[in-house]
């Protein structure tokens, strides 16, 4: 059973989460909601995918967590001719001593942001399988274990499918969070118009790669009451059974989550928790992730597509007709 975290290392999380947080909004305006979600993130040792129309700092955002937690960052911008190895890495011949060395791709670093990953070819999208689940990746036959944490930020342009490959659901799989950004408030933009070309002060890391380590390891140590699990092991139900559960709405469900969305709610609550600076997971905690973990992992059908019935809508339905404990 782990040990229970005590009131000093909560507030010891609360000290550092906000240093974090106004280190991070001396560089990004707005974007609450992606903080929230790349931190929780981090602290549940998972990877996220982040939608949205170009321009909104997703990449900045991603380059800044980086930097406060003192950790190697790394970006991949994906195109059609991108190759598996040009991000795993490969066996380089030397000719001058007959002999190959291996290097090892931008794959290998703390925080690695894969931009617009579905322009990616399928083959180099799954290229990132082994690294994101196995956190590792095998050259010529060698295993190379990827540093700790290790954290991949995805991005995709829902605008745009000229020249794009749909992420397979195998792969969507694999990303604990899916967050959709929208652009920012009026008020939001004019402070980014008058920061634009200014200086910017020194970023300086808040804590290291084992800090975050630690954390990680803390948040494992957050209490998830026997009703809570119930809870959301009755929700990722209610998606496989939709048709019964959700009403009308139910038959745009083709298929439901499988239990990785039971396991991504667990490692995300508890993270959500100890960011809000609680030892326990409330079902409040279930709700807030809804959308972050459902979203990516409901396959609709195509008539939901037809009459543009977004997965947001059938999940607040499913979360409607199941009581909360």
């Amino acid at each position: 059973m782990p040990v229970p975290i005590t009131p000093d290392e909560l507030a010891a999380v609360k000290k550092l989460v906000d240093s974090l947080a106004a280190a991070y909004a001396t560089r990004v305006v707005g974007q609450r909601a992606l903080w929230w979600s790349l931190l929780a993130g981090l602290l549940a040792d998972g990877h996220v995918l982040i939608e949205s129309v170009p321009g909104l700092a997703k990449t900045t955002a991603a380059r800044t967590l980086a930097t406060l937690c003192g950790g190697t960052f790394s970006r991949i911008q994906c195109t059609p001719d991108l190759l598996p190895s040009d991000i795993v890495g490969t066996q380089v011949f030397n000719a001058a001593r007959a002999t190959f060395h291996t290097e090892i791709g931008p794959v290998n670093a703390n925080f690695v942001l894969v931009d617009e990953i579905n322009r990616a070819n399928t083959k180099t999208q799954a290229a990132m399988l082994e690294s994101m689940q196995e956190r590792q990746i095998t050259l010529a036959g060698q295993v190379h274990h990827l540093p700790k944490p290790f954290i991949v930020f995805a991005t995709q342009n829902p605008i745009e499918q000229e020249g794009t490959y749909e992420l397979p659901e195998a792969q969507l799989d694999r990303f604990l969070l899916k967050e959709v950004i929208t652009y920012p408030a009026p008020a939001e933009e004019l402070v980014i118009m008058e920061q634009a070309g200014g200086p910017l002060g020194r970023l300086d890391p808040v804590t290291s790669p084992d800090g975050i380590v630690q954390l990680q390891q803390l948040a494992q140590r957050v209490h998830v009451d026997r009703a809570v699990r119930d809870y959301v092991v009755r929700l990722v139900d209610a998606t496989r059974n939709a048709a019964r559960v959700a009403g009308p709405l139910g038959r745009y469900v083709e298929y439901g989550a499988s239990p990785r969305a039971s396991l991504a709610f667990q490692a995300a609550g508890r993270a959500v928790a100890l960011l809000s600076g609680r030892d326990h997971m409330l079902p409040d905690d279930v709700k807030y992730l809804r959308y972050l973990v459902l979203r990516h992992r409901l396959i609709l059908t195509y008539e939901a597509v037809a009459d543009a019935i977004a997965p947001e809508t059938v999940i607040d339905a499913l979360f409607a007709a199941t009581p909360a404990p």
